[in-house]
């Protein structure tokens, strides 16, 4: 049998500190979500200011990157590319840069999904996150 790490609760919540700093030192009003291996949320957190919308679109964004095995910006390169087939995956519903999946030894713990700026800025406050795990 094998075995492989998983995010804990002191995890998920140095994840979140670190990618609310990130949100907060440039300004930003963003909804950041954090899910398991399996896509399901283990935090979600939205910022004052933050629109509604982004409630929504984090979770599925992070859903996207950790299932997919691969940030969430690559499917919706795909689509722009042409390969418009991608909107038809099941069950993928955040085909949008900011969605970043948390990778130790090559093994997806899960993924950070952030809504609310530019999606490079998305995708830059859930890589602050992960970083404070020392991933």
């Amino acid at each position: 049998m094998k075995t492989k790490p998983v995010l804990d609760l002191a995890d998920v919540k140095k994840i979140a500190a670190a990618a609310e700093a990130e949100a907060a030192k440039n300004g930003w009003a963003v909804t950041i979500a954090i899910v398991d291996d399996g896509g399901h949320l283990l935090w979600l957190q939205r910022l004052d200011n933050a629109a509604p919308i982004s409630a929504h679109i984090a979770p599925a964004k992070a859903n996207t990157a950790a299932v997919g095995r691969r940030e969430s910006r690559l499917y919706e390169e795909m689509i722009n590319g042409g390969r418009v087939s991608f909107l038809s995956a099941p069950d993928l519903k955040g085909l949008l840069e900011g969605g970043v999946p948390i990778v130790k030894d090559g093994q997806c713990l899960g993924a950070v999904g952030v809504s609310g700026v530019k999606s490079t800025e998305d995708a830059q406050i859930a890589r602050a996150g992960i970083a404070a795990i020392g991933l």
